[in-house]
């Protein structure tokens, strides 16, 4: 399981990386492990569930039916946001794909837990000024899954 993480709204390039990173994981039968709801999670589930691939949607609320349609496996939590932390611990690695706050903290949560980041127009992280490489950045949604499959081998 890889998990995509991004922010509930955004463009339509980004809305086209998510969908082509979803079915790109499914096409190599991985199961995509997401939010849950609209912008980046929705259609990387519309991209997996395109091929026939699987889903799985973590919620922040306690109601299943806010999922998105291309959710298969609803987990309603009713955790608000601290639902990203089991996001991250369900996922073997993490790809994060533009992005707000929240999409930070999962990003977070994942580097301490040492869990592979392949970043697609994302966070950059720094500390004392000076740019830490622990988000691998790469510039398509082939070459972040590839990167991810490598990481979990």
């Amino acid at each position: 399981m890889i998990a995509v993480v991004g922010a509930g709204t955004c463009s339509n390039q980004i809305t086209d990386l998510a969908e082509q990173v979803g079915a790109t994981l499914a096409q190599q039968n991985i199961t995509v492990v997401c939010g849950g709801l609209d912008g980046v999670m929705a259609a990387a589930c519309r991209g997996a569930k395109s091929v026939g691939g699987q889903t799985i949607g973590i919620l922040p609320g306690r109601d299943p039916q806010a999922a998105n349609p291309w959710v298969d496996v609803v987990i309603a939590t009713g955790l608000g946001e601290a639902r990203n932390t089991i996001i991250v611990h369900t996922a073997q690695a993490l790809i994060a794909i533009g992005g707000e706050f929240g999409t930070l903290s999962e990003i977070a949560f994942a580097l301490k837990l040492g869990k592979p980041v392949i970043g697609l127009q994302t966070w950059q992280l720094a500390y004392q000024n000076q740019f830490i490489t622990a988000i691998q950045s790469v510039s398509s949604a082939s070459a972040a899954v590839e990167l991810a499959l490598a990481q979990i081998a």
